[in-house]
């Protein structure tokens, strides 16, 4: 059983939802939690029991016991094979000083380092909305999208005004139905275009991640040139810290690149 915990109740679903028909075998079985809020709140609570609580159970406590929360049935983090944890960066975030959401992060990346253990966490950079941070593809300036931490501030009104081409999610996305949540049948014309536009954004997300770890605008030829932890403390030392800036990243294609 894999546990998948996002920090958004929409966005996050909704792309996992499309990813999984895409690409994951439908024999895996998979449970989805919602955290409802960012990273540095889950710290806190993290860091109430000094680390000694588990991901399951801090969920757990914080929301609501009820009938369809989606961990009512799991005890901890040793029901699960593996888990993962997609959260933002938001190194916008008024209520912390930038020192101090750079060293919660660096700790968070720590603990959560290994799926089949604390869980792996993967991070957006600045948030999940960077996904649609491109142009028609495949964009041969993504290398070069970055964000200043006060266009961070509203980046879904920024990526809407500065990357207008794909109006919607469509492109990326196939449509549920409101009701039950479950995947629209569409056709396979539109299936194959979902999947192809995933194949270039992996490429795209997966080169730029090696770019700012190496400086190389390449697939990586190993794995580990790109995890998380060294993609974190490269845009610290090349983006945040001399330019007040992140370059765009999601971590949606890092985790198909690692996975499959």
């Amino acid at each position: 059983m894999m546990l998948f915990v996002f920090e958004g109740k929409k966005t996050e679903p909704s792309i996992f939802r499309t990813l999984e028909k895409l690409y994951f075998p439908q024999d895996i079985e998979k449970t989805v939690c919602c955290f409802g809020c960012n990273i540095y709140e889950l710290y806190r609570l993290m860091n109430d029991s000094d680390f000694t609580e588990d991901i399951v159970s801090v969920i757990k406590n914080r929301l609501p016991a009820t009938q369809s929360s989606p961990l009512k049935n799991f005890t901890d983090v040793a029901d699960f094979s593996e888990v993962f944890l997609f959260f933002d960066y938001d190194f916008q975030n008024k209520n912390l000083p930038p020192d101090e959401i750079n060293r919660q992060l660096e700790e968070m990346l720590r603990f959560f380092d290994d799926e089949t253990e604390n869980g792996k966490l993967y991070v957006n950079y600045p948030m999940v909305e960077s996904i649609k941070c491109t142009d028609k593809l495949p964009d041969s300036n993504f290398i070069n999208y970055r964000a200043t931490r006060s266009e961070c501030h509203n980046f879904k009104l920024f990526v809407t005004e500065k990357y207008p081409f794909y109006k919607s999610m469509d492109f990326m996305v196939i449509p549920c139905e409101k009701k039950t949540g479950l995947l629209k049948d569409i056709s396979e014309e539109k299936y194959d275009f979902i999947k192809n536009n995933w194949k270039l954004l992996c490429s795209q997300h997966i080169s730029k991640a090696n770019y700012i770890c190496t400086g190389n605008y390449t697939i990586p030829k190993k794995k580990d040139f790109v995890n998380q932890k060294k993609i974190f403390s490269s845009q610290l030392e090349k983006y945040v810290k001399p330019q007040d800036s992140v370059a765009i990243l999601n971590s949606f294609p890092l985790f198909l690149y690692e996975y499959f």
